[in-house]
């Protein structure tokens, strides 16, 4: 690994052991908030975002943060997208890390100009360290890794239906999902993107493509030799406000799969 990715894996290293490892599966109600429906918060997401926060403006004094949490609490945050910034996702997987089951990670993007240059995804329950850089290759504790399909006859495919409008889900249903085989969704995009990359899952299909949640999988899966695009080709972009999102372990794969969603009239993040 680089000397940068040493220097995050270390920042990471510390926000697990100091916040979160004490905290999994050992949360207290009064820890954990719903800031919008479903959608929840919990003190470790805070804690790790600050210090974070903090720790990368001394690292890069000029580059800009844009932290979920700040976001939510100042929608101006996202103004920095369009510049150089740090994207931070403190817990992604939140709901699974309140409940004390299933998988998180912490994320952080790198970008510039809307585009993610370097990326680094760390799950410290595993524990496990994936990075990648713009044409630069995508690595796993430091050891370059290229996307491998599932093996299955019948292609894997993951989706999280619940962001789905309801006729998007009903047309989903019938339309697409009998011609796959059906993933359950780790509510964890941290998890969902080494998921296509190394297979069990094959393709994953996503209706929200929030910067913090997708800017560090994206680059990965695309640099590990998947693909990772917009249901018309076009390369995912940080301060986009589209919505929907195809991965794939292969080019064969997504190809084939958008052509059944333009068949179907099926678009995600409609």
């Amino acid at each position: 690994m680089s000397a940068l990715d040493d220097e995050i894996l270390a920042l990471m290293q510390f926000a697990a052991e100091r916040s979160i490892l004490p905290r999994w599966q050992n949360l207290r109600s009064d820890e954990i908030e719903e800031k919008a429906k479903g959608d929840l918060v919990t003190v470790v997401d805070r804690e790790v975002e600050e210090f974070l926060s903090d720790a990368l403006t001394k690292l890069q004094p000029g580059v800009a943060i844009v932290g979920e949490e700040a976001a939510h609490a100042d929608p101006g945050v996202l103004d920095a997208l369009s510049d150089a910034c740090w994207i931070i996702d403190p817990i992604d997987g939140t709901s699974n890390f309140a409940k004390g089951s299933g998988h998180f990670a912490v994320m952080l993007a790198l970008a510039d100009q809307g585009e993610t240059i370097a990326s680094w995804i760390y799950d410290p329950v595993r524990p496990r360290m994936l990075t990648a850089r713009k044409d630069g290759g995508a690595f796993v504790d430091g050891e370059a890794i290229t996307a491998s399909t599932s093996g299955e006859k019948v292609p894997v495919l993951s989706a999280m239906t619940r962001f789905m409008a309801e006729d998007q889900r009903a047309l989903f249903q019938a339309e697409i999902a009998p011609h796959y085989g059906i993933a359950t969704a780790p509510g964890c995009a941290a998890e969902e993107y080494p998921r296509v990359a190394f297979g069990p899952t094959d393709i994953a299909i996503y209706e929200r493509t929030l910067a913090w949640d997708h800017a560090a999988g994206c680059l990965f899966l695309n640099e590990a030799g998947g693909v990772c695009a917009r249901q018309d080709g076009a390369r995912y972009r940080v301060d986009s406000d589209r919505n929907g999102m195809i991965a794939a372990a292969s080019q064969e794969l997504w190809d084939g799969f958008v052509a059944r969603l333009e068949t179907s009239g099926y678009r995600p993040g409609a």
